[in-house]
């Protein structure tokens, strides 16, 4: 028990931190960062501050897809946002290209770690990730498919409400799967069943999210 608390709680600081760093990186953000950064274009409150008001709308559309949340769940719609916003203060906005290019390749790499760290810790899957298993259920559909379809339409509204849409989030698609695939089984605490989908259920692989 003692591993499983640390690992959530150094997955879930490690996973803030790792978008901050994506996100001073400024050359693309995943999906949802986008749709975030979007909807801090529009209203103008801290991007962390919107982290978690999604995290928990999405919790609230749980309820009608019968999904139920872990303490793994309710610690990530609350505490991943603060540790985003510590990341953009404990971090500077680069200006050099390759700087910038350095964030995000540490950035990413760090995501997948801090996936690992926190689905491996099984305290429940992220409210995004619930909100795809929930929606994979109800439907029928592939978790892959489900999981396209959900960050296709955030990215769309984020790309149109000024989200950064960039190399970054076409290398983010392309990469996460891999790397959560490498790090996961590593950082895995032995016991039941997988909280959210494995890899081998979602080429894309599963998230913190």
């Amino acid at each position: 028990m003692l591993r499983r608390v640390l690992q959530l709680a150094v997955g879930l600081l490690l996973f803030g931190l790792s978008l901050s760093l994506m996100l001073r990186a400024a050359v693309g953000v995943p999906p949802w960062d986008v749709f975030t950064q979007g909807l801090v274009n529009v209203f103008g409150l801290p991007f962390g501050v919107f982290t978690v008001i999604i995290s928990v709308a999405l919790l609230l559309l749980w309820i009608p897809l019968r999904q139920r949340p872990g303490i793994g769940t309710v610690a990530n719609a609350l505490l991943v946002g603060p540790f985003i916003e510590l990341g953009l203060w404990l971090f500077p906005s680069p200006d050099e290209l390759w700087v910038r290019v350095v964030y995000f390749a540490v950035g990413l790499v760090l995501n997948g770690f801090a996936t690992g760290l926190y689905v491996g810790a099984r305290f429940g899957p992220g409210p995004r990730d619930g909100l795809m298993t929930g929606l994979h259920r109800v439907t029928g559909r592939p978790i892959w498919m489900v999981r396209t379809g959900i960050e296709a339409v955030v990215l769309a509204i984020g790309w149109m409400l000024g989200g950064n849409v960039g190399v970054g989030t076409l290398a983010f698609a392309l990469l996460i799967g891999p790397l959560v695939g490498f790090f996961m089984p590593k950082l895995l605490v032995p016991g039941g069943p997988l909280p959210t989908p494995t890899v081998e259920d979602d080429p894309t692989g599963p998230r913190a999210r």
